[in-house]
């Protein structure tokens, strides 16, 4: 099935002629209805977490994907592997929580070895990681970011619900200390929980020669304690490590990527990503296949097409191609865009939703 909602709303013909042009389009490329490649692939190998943080799983219970259901390595494989096919290069393994899954190393290798995947990257809590990071950067994965939204043990208790603080630290400094060609950490800024800590998460990266990344937070499935009030500016970051650190200078990229990049006067890279205030749906070439197969457009989707029922059906490579080139085609998702421009007084997804349908989950999509 695909999805009529994921659009959220028609275009005009003003909104058409808005549309930015993509950095790096080949003939080749499948494009969508806003003449946006499929480039970048989030690929999703579980639904299950070992933390509950308070932006992405803040409630006592959840409905999990049936297991019979998650997609077994040589499924995830052959489907990434016909997602090159129109166009990605772009991979990042996503949960859940990625490092639960026992077979990922194997998932790594596997992927490392198409050579049509430019990037291939993972996001982590980092709570295993210090014992695997080694085997997968061995593995060849490229990049990880961590996500970090706390230095104080009792107040990254109170976001997780989780005495697993020194575990994430250790594991950070685990990826620093192996070759991978980019070790990024991610906070999710939240007003009075923990936007007190810009600097001295920034200090930290530093230290760890990591670039962080500071996220708005945003009204996504699973979000169910989220409120405007509670979102912290891109401008007001900005404001506020600027007041410390004196000038600040944008960085001028012509790239897909979620964060606007800025630098400091010694040097020192950061990013935003302000999908809650200053959405780029028009330059995002991203889509998430969720650990079951369930491929979604937009982060915004509330549902999917199912690439599961055909590939375990026996569908060859030619016919999944074929699905995912007139999905694709039809895509005109600006998720983002259309809610910023919605009342905003309520949580996205209501909790009895997401108790019916773990698909509208984040942890179950990949962030």
């Amino acid at each position: 099935m695909h999805e009529p909602w994921g659009a959220l709303g028609a275009l005009s013909n003003s909104d058409l002629g808005l549309i930015a042009p993509h950095a790096g389009i080949t003939d080749d490329m499948v494009l969508d209805g806003l003449h946006r490649p499929a480039r970048s692939l989030r690929l999703s190998v579980t639904d299950r977490c070992n933390l509950r943080c308070q932006y992405c799983m803040p409630e006592e219970h959840y409905t999990w994907l049936p297991r019979p259901d998650i997609l077994r390595v040589d499924e995830l494989d052959r489907l990434a592997r016909i997602f090159t096919d129109i166009g990605v290069d772009r991979v990042r393994l996503t949960g859940g929580e990625p490092l639960l899954r026992p077979d990922l190393p194997d998932l790594v290798e596997r992927l490392a070895h198409n050579p049509r995947i430019r990037d291939l990257a993972l996001t982590t809590n980092g709570v295993l990681l210090s014992g695997l990071a080694a085997r997968l950067r061995a593995a060849g994965l490229h990049r990880i970011t961590v996500s970090l939204d706390t230095l104080r043990p009792e107040r990254f208790r109170a976001l997780t619900r989780f005495d697993q603080h020194a575990a994430v630290l250790r594991g950070i400094d685990a990826a620093a200390a192996t070759t991978f060609a980019s070790l990024k950490l991610d906070t999710v800024v939240i007003r009075g929980i923990n936007d007190d800590e810009l600097i001295d998460l920034l200090e930290f990266a530093k230290s760890r020669r990591a670039e962080i990344r500071f996220i708005e937070y945003m009204d996504v499935g699973g979000a169910t304690r989220w409120s405007m009030d509670a979102v912290v500016t891109r401008q007001e970051m900005l404001q506020r490590v600027g007041a410390h650190y004196g000038s600040i200078s944008p960085l001028e990229e012509k790239t897909s990527a979620p964060a606007d990049r800025f630098r400091l006067l010694d040097g020192t890279t950061f990013g935003i990503i302000s999908s809650t205030t200053e959405p780029f749906c028009r330059s995002c070439d991203r889509s998430r296949l969720t650990a079951d197969g369930i491929w979604l457009l937009c982060l915004y989707a509330t549902q999917g097409t199912d690439l599961r029922g055909p590939l375990r059906r026996g569908a060859s490579d030619e016919e999944l191609r074929a699905l995912l080139e007139s999905v694709w085609q039809a895509r005109i998702d600006r998720g983002a865009e259309l809610r910023l421009q919605s009342d905003r007084l309520t949580p996205f997804i209501p909790v009895g939703a997401l108790q019916i349908d773990p698909h509208l989950e984040m942890h179950t999509r990949g962030g």
